[in-house]
């Protein structure tokens, strides 16, 4: 039994290298990675510290505008540029962490949503930035002076092995000692404090790597698309990783990965159905089903919540 896990695992990771043979679309494949990597990031803390954080937008998009102006502005390859973005993202964990690490509840989530607004003004009022407009024309490069990443096929390779080394890192991490001590802070901080360990030192190291790993999504994303937005920085974008993970399954391997394909697979077909719709009937109203993704959001999670309290993947748990 032990080992149907890791065989689940393989198989995906075939499914996955077959996919752009299959006649799957590659550029969606690798922004569904990029979310899943984001989600996976903010689990290991919400699910494995016991940490909600409201501004995990602020390490994705800022690492996102950090890793599109090296490559854009300072003229870094990408792989330069994938690890100026990490860099920032830890250090914006960093910061936001010795901030708020202190705080416990509500009281710790609103210090890092008010931290990450302050990101978002950032990020509008640099002229290096783009505004409102964002940071458009990032190019792809050559990754290690000889791989072309402008071919799609050889950018999704390089983004399976970005994600899947990164969840391999999480699981590292989660099954390590550090990760023992982490979920025995959560359960109890004041014990494992009279154990000896430190509990704020043990937290505000998962808060720098979940960020770290974060930022590593967001320079991701940034390589993939060719530009950073507004719309990575912002409040909403903490919302929606927040929806996933609970959505898939606070505390599981898994289940990030699964909110995330739910969510950006309910995003791109609504608007595909009711274009389709509007196709066969005539009427235009349906046209609207494009426009209801955050009802539609609202739905899956009270069903989620509903049929399964702990996630889709948290449901044996």
């Amino acid at each position: 039994m032990k080992r149907l896990p890791t065989i689940g695992y393989g198989l995906l990771l075939a499914g996955l290298f077959a996919a752009p043979f299959l006649g799957a679309y590659p550029i969606f494949l690798m922004k569904l990675l990029c979310f899943a990597l984001f989600a996976s990031a903010f689990n290991l803390l919400l699910g494995y510290a016991g940490l909600l954080s409201f501004g995990h937008a602020a390490f994705f998009g800022g690492s996102a505008y950090v890793a599109g102006l090296a490559m854009k502005a300072w003229g870094l390859p990408p792989e330069l540029g994938l690890l100026a973005g990490t860099a920032a993202g830890a250090l914006l964990g960093w910061v936001f962490g010795v901030l708020a690490i202190r705080r416990q509840g509500i009281y710790f989530s609103m210090i890092t949503l008010a931290l990450a607004q302050l990101v978002y003004f950032v990020a509008v009022q640099i002229p290096a930035t783009g505004g409102e407009d964002g940071l458009q024309g990032v190019p792809r490069g050559v990754l290690f002076g000889f791989i072309d990443l402008r071919d799609d096929l050889n950018m999704y390779y390089l983004t399976v092995a970005i994600a899947t080394g990164a969840f391999l890192l999480i699981a590292r991490a989660i099954a390590s000692p550090f990760g023992q001590v982490l979920k025995g802070v959560r359960e109890n901080e004041p014990r494992a404090t009279s154990l000896g360990y430190d509990a704020d030192r043990v937290k505000l190291m998962a808060f720098v790597l979940s960020a770290a790993l974060a930022g590593l999504a967001g320079s991701l994303k940034t390589l993939v698309l060719g530009f950073a937005s507004l719309t990575d920085v912002h409040w909403l974008a903490s919302g929606q990783v927040i929806l996933m993970t609970m959505i898939g399954g606070v505390g599981t391997l898994t289940g990030p990965l699964v909110g995330a394909s739910a969510i950006l697979l309910l995003e791109g077909k609504l608007g595909q159905l009711g274009q389709a719709l509007t196709h066969l009937s005539g009427w235009s109203g349906f046209t609207a089903l494009g426009e209801s993704v955050t009802t539609a959001m609202g739905v899956l999670f009270i069903f989620s919540v509903l049929l399964f309290r702990k996630g889709i993947m948290g449901w044996k748990s």
